[in-house]
């Protein structure tokens, strides 16, 4: 039987290069973004005899979009193997000045479409037997950081509902994996919002020497593979985790001096 897969945020970045891989394990694909015109480039470059993959439009700020995609996917395949939850949403700008209307935009990108997105499909990987859910989480998830209230925030609850659905589901035969990146080398820093919802519009200096996406990507797919419930990836920065668990003085005194040098991790 072929294994399908559903990736969101499949047309750049991380996810783009995670489709090659998934290509590599999986028969069919449904790759759903934004930019129908790149998902099909995409789609073109991954059409094989063995792979079949199917463009799915999706807008993670409309409820609608996520909807139509889910019908999508649900009338064309009996069962979901991997759903990879990967689109999401950054941010630049203080707490305090950031607008509400911001706020609510990185919610729904971030949380509460990938959240819809799953219960709708949720039969679909129950169908499976052995289905996963990955999550593509941040370091930012796992603590509050300069300049990212909204979306550590984001990512904090998607922790807390996924380790929820994690132990509801796993009579049903579903896993959830969580993906916890560090510095990437992708627009993350680029397309992140500003407090009044503007593009920030440049290249993190620790984005810029982060890990490829094709490095991360292969992690990831290594991880899916191993069933692995949370893989930190990235460089000495994910060292942080384990810092502010064990040693929140450290934490501290490292983040605050980066914040001074970086402008953060």
């Amino acid at each position: 039987m072929n294994k399908v897969v559903v990736i969101t945020g499949a047309s750049s970045g991380i996810g783009r290069s995670l489709c090659f891989e998934l290509a590599k394990h999986y028969q069919h694909l449904f790759i759903c973004g934004r930019s129908e015109q790149k998902l099909k480039e995409l789609a073109s470059e991954l059409i094989s005899e063995k792979v079949k993959v199917e463009v799915v439009p999706l807008d993670l700020l409309s409820d609608l979009s996520v909807e139509k995609a889910a019908y999508q996917i649900i009338s064309n395949c009996r069962q979901v193997d991997l759903l990879v939850n990967n689109a999401g949403l950054s941010q630049r700008s203080l707490a305090a000045d950031t607008d509400g209307e911001v706020e609510k935009m990185l919610f729904q990108i971030n949380y509460f479409a990938p959240v819809l997105l799953t219960k709708l499909l949720i039969g679909r990987l129950r169908n499976s037997n052995n289905g996963k859910i990955v999550i593509t989480s941040s370091i930012a998830g796992k603590f509050g950081y300069y300049l990212r209230s909204t979306y550590s925030a984001t990512k904090h609850a998607l922790h807390g509902f996924f380790e929820s659905l994690r132990m509801e589901e796993k009579a049903n035969g579903i896993s959830v994996l969580f993906m916890t990146i560090g510095r990437a080398q992708t627009n993350i820093s680029v397309n992140a919002m500003t407090q009044n919802g503007k593009k920030y519009g440049k290249m993190d200096q620790g984005q810029e020497g982060g890990l490829s996406p094709e490095k991360v990507a292969a992690q990831m797919m290594n991880a899916i593979r191993n069933n692995k419930r949370e893989t930190l990836i990235g460089g000495k920065e994910i060292y942080m985790v384990y810092f502010k668990k064990l040693f929140p003085w450290l934490f501290y005194r490292i983040a605050n001096k980066k914040i001074k040098t970086e402008g953060g991790v």
